[in-house]
């Protein structure tokens, strides 16, 4: 596969939160698709086949007086990415449970040991959704459970739904790069009943699944929770998360409408990652 040219975006924001939050909201809007939060701000991905010049025109937070924001970009290709992932990635310890890191970084003493290398792909657990739904995941069952990750990403929760032992589990991502580094990191972590795949919700035809786990952003999901709800088995459990508090109604709403029901949320920073049954 030839390497993907993408253009880097270097945010400088002031205050640094939640004006960092909201922006990487605005930018997963208009096809930014991966992030890296610095001392200072973000900085962003996306891919040079879909940007165009004024890509950041409808962002709203660029013009809000409360906030300061300065960018500049540059192109990258793929290759390049190793150098910047590996400056800015330290080990992510969630509880006394979990920890993600890079194969560089020393093993540590837990129970659920995760090695990744992210590249162009969300998921390192940085990102206050990713963290909650390792939280969420590491607080329930999941032995022998069929699991499905939308938007997986790196492939993270879905690795930790295997390390907890989901019998088998399905990946999905719309991003082929997404893909491709999500299947490495499944054989990084010896998991072989974790099946990825490259799509969208079109996918799911006939499956049924014990859990869904789908951190994604609050438009999609939006449009997609009735496609979970009918892969989910009787008194099955969907996980979401991507979206704000005040997003919480409208999500409950629509999966209301589908038959699922609000049990708890978790929130970090006015991110939430919220369970349903059904």
């Amino acid at each position: 596969m030839s390497n993907t040219i993408y253009l880097e975006y270097n945010f400088k924001v002031e205050p640094v939160q939640p004006a960092s939050d909201i922006l990487i909201a605005e930018l997963g809007e208009v096809e930014f698709e991966s992030f890296v939060e610095t001392e200072d701000g973000v900085q962003a991905y996306i891919k040079k086949e879909d940007w165009y010049p004024n890509i950041l025109d409808d962002l709203h937070i660029l013009t809000n007086p409360l906030f300061n924001i300065d960018y500049d970009f540059v192109e990258i290709e793929q290759e390049n990415w190793n150098a910047t992932w590996e400056s800015n990635f330290n080990p992510i310890q969630v509880g006394q449970q979990c920890i993600i890191r890079a194969p560089f970084h020393e093993k540590p003493e837990v129970d659920y040991d995760i090695i990744i290398e992210p590249k162009m792909s969300f998921g390192t657990g940085h990102h206050e959704t990713t963290h909650m739904m390792l939280q969420h995941i590491l607080d329930h069952d999941f032995t022998g459970k069929s699991i499905l990750d939308m938007g997986s990403g790196t492939g993270v929760l879905a690795i930790l739904a295997a390390m907890k032992g989901a019998s088998d589990v399905d990946a999905i991502d719309i991003d082929n790069w997404c893909y491709q580094n999500a299947k490495e990191n499944v054989d990084r972590n010896n998991c072989s009943h974790i099946n990825v795949y490259e799509g969208t919700a079109d996918l799911l035809v006939d499956q049924k699944y014990d859990i869904i786990i789908a951190n994604i952003n609050r438009n999609i999901l939006l449009e997609d929770i009735p496609a979970y709800v009918k892969c989910l088995k009787n008194a099955g459990i969907l996980f979401l998360s991507g979206f704000y508090k005040e997003d919480i109604p409208q999500i409950s709403e629509r999966c209301e409408a589908v038959g699922l029901k609000f049990k708890k949320n978790l929130e970090k920073n006015n991110w939430v990652a919220v369970k349903y049954v059904f």
